[in-house]
Formats: structure tokens, C-alpha cells, sequence
């Protein structure tokens, strides 16, 4: 059963958070906001924040320059998920990505479906790796934000969390890359 191991000591993750949007800008970020909140409190830090339009090209740029960036560890972007013609997150993510994190979107479907039912197959949630940075676009609301950090993210971004977790992998997210 899962648990928090309290002989290891939290390392904190550096974490980017991407809003996706026509229409928010600063002042009425609430589900970027939620994530700050939400990431801070549980002892991470906030290593850059962008919203960017419903745009596949500007937002795989966003999401490339972070992957690039030794000081980002995990990129955390919220709306573009859902089904209309501008949604375009998802797709974007998939663009950077190398590897997809194929049970993170089944994961918060689940979630999701406890919360708010049959409506959960709307949410396309997914996460991925690239470049050694883990990505996950998440639905554009606070509740959706908070359902994934309380459901996933926050176990999983915690060194202490058994019996495994993404930070203790993370020094083995690139090897590939090495020489041979």
C-alpha cells in the first residue's frame, strides 16, 4: 500500500505551470493559481509561470524552452484538454514529448468519474516525459487541478511516497542520451 516514508527526506521539484487560454490573462488565473497554491504548499517551487493562447505552436514552444531549462524539473499546464477545435494542448504535449505516461490520463478519468460522473470522458489528461522534465496537461479549472494534484501529483512528486515515485527517478530520465 502506498505511504510516506519518513526516514527520506522531501526534495522539493522546480515546477513551471502553463495556462492555456484565449481569455485569461493574470488577474483571473484561477486554476494557475490553484496549481502555484497547491505546489507550494505541499514544499515545491514555483520555477516559472506563462499563460499562452490555444495555439499547438506556442505552446510546444513553452513546453520545449522548459524542457530546455536545468531549472525546471516538471511543467504543469492547465486548460486546452477538451474536445472543441481550439483545444489543443493535449496534441501540443504529445508533440515534445518522448515518452507519454500512458496511466496518468486512465488515472485522473477515475478520479474524475468519482467527482463528476460520466462527464470525466470529456477530460483528455495526459503526462509525459522529455528531456528529462516530466509534463502533464491537466483540464482548465481549479477543481479539475486540485483532483489531479491531490489524486496523483502530490504522492508522485514526493521523494517519501512508496513504494515508488517519479522524483526518485528522475536523475534516470535521460539516460538514454549518455555516450555508450
Amino acid at each position: 500500500m502506498s505511504r510516506i516514508d519518513e526516514t527520506r527526506d522531501f526534495i522539493p521539484c522546480r515546477v513551471a505551470v502553463l495556462t492555456v487560454s484565449d481569455t485569461r490573462g493574470e488577474d483571473d488565473d484561477r486554476s494557475g493559481d490553484t496549481l502555484v497554491a497547491l505546489l507550494e504548499e505541499a514544499g515545491h517551487v514555483t520555477a516559472d509561470r506563462a499563460i499562452v493562447r490555444d495555439d499547438r505552436k506556442a505552446i510546444s514552444a513553452r513546453l520545449e524552452a522548459w524542457c530546455a531549462d536545468p531549472g525546471v524539473d516538471v511543467v504543469l499546464s492547465t486548460g486546452g484538454t477538451g474536445l472543441t477545435g481550439r483545444d489543443v494542448a493535449v496534441e501540443a504535449h504529445r508533440d515534445v514529448y518522448e515518452k507519454e505516461i500512458d496511466a496518468f490520463g486512465a488515472v485522473f478519468a477515475q478520479i474524475s468519474m468519482a467527482k463528476i460522473g460520466a462527464s470525466a470522458v470529456q477530460s483528455r489528461a495526459t503526462g509525459g516525459v522529455a528531456n528529462g522534465t516530466y509534463l502533464f496537461a491537466l483540464p482548465g479549472s481549479p477543481g479539475a487541478c486540485r483532483d489531479a494534484w491531490d489524486g496523483i501529483l502530490k504522492s508522485q512528486l514526493d521523494y517519501r511516497h512508496r513504494p515508488c515515485n517519479f522524483v526518485e527517478i528522475m536523475p534516470r530520465l535521460n539516460e538514454h542520451r549518455r555516450r555508450k
